[in-house]
């Protein structure tokens, strides 16, 4: 299940054009923010008041870190609003 996550994690921030690497461990993904041209506790903070989606800023870990322990149906829906989130200033791929 955890599989299934998190490359669907993955590939949905892929597609946005964050790129991210899938991990071989944990329950985080790490995609690169650069397009946004924000700190990551910037984006993080503007992700979570634009779009109530919380993830953790890079500065906790080297790199802004998404968790895919969640249900499936949250994951889509948190990947629905990081993509309106990225469309709406202009960051989509």
């Amino acid at each position: 299940e955890y599989t299934r996550r998190r490359r669907y994690v993955v590939k949905s921030l892929n597609d946005m054009g964050l790129t991210c690497f899938e991990p071989r461990g944990a329950f985080y993904v790490f995609p690169s923010i650069q397009i946004s041209g924000l700190t990551s506790n910037e984006f993080c903070e503007q992700l979570l008041r634009e779009k109530e989606v919380a993830i953790i800023p890079g500065s906790a870990f080297g790199a802004s870190g998404i968790s895919y322990a969640y249900s499936v149906d949250h994951l889509q829906t948190a990947m629905k609003r990081i993509r309106e989130f990225l469309h709406e200033h202009g960051w989509e791929k």
